[in-house]
């Protein structure tokens, strides 16, 4: 996975991540956080990589960012864990 930050303040952050699948699911979890005031994606062409772009009031682009990905991360343990205590 290739991400690269086209974008950064403290407050707004632009990101181009080459799987549009993990950008849907970040833009998911950005928006279930009230200090995210915007979280969307866009592609220009379905050949070019989709540009998340995330803003914030409360707390920083990069911590919600990162509190998504945990976010995520915890919720995958926990299917995981699930699935394995199935029988």
């Amino acid at each position: 996975m290739e991400l690269r930050v086209l974008n950064s303040s403290k407050d707004e952050m632009e990101l181009e991540i080459d799987n549009l699948t993990l950008v849907e699911i970040l833009r998911v979890y950005l928006n279930k956080d009230s200090s995210v005031s915007f979280a969307a994606w866009r592609r220009e062409h379905p050949t070019k990589n989709p540009v998340l772009l995330v803003r914030t009031k409360g707390k920083t682009a990069k911590k919600a960012i990162n509190d998504a990905i945990n976010g995520i991360v915890n919720d995958l343990d926990k299917i995981e864990k699930d699935f394995k205590g199935m029988k």
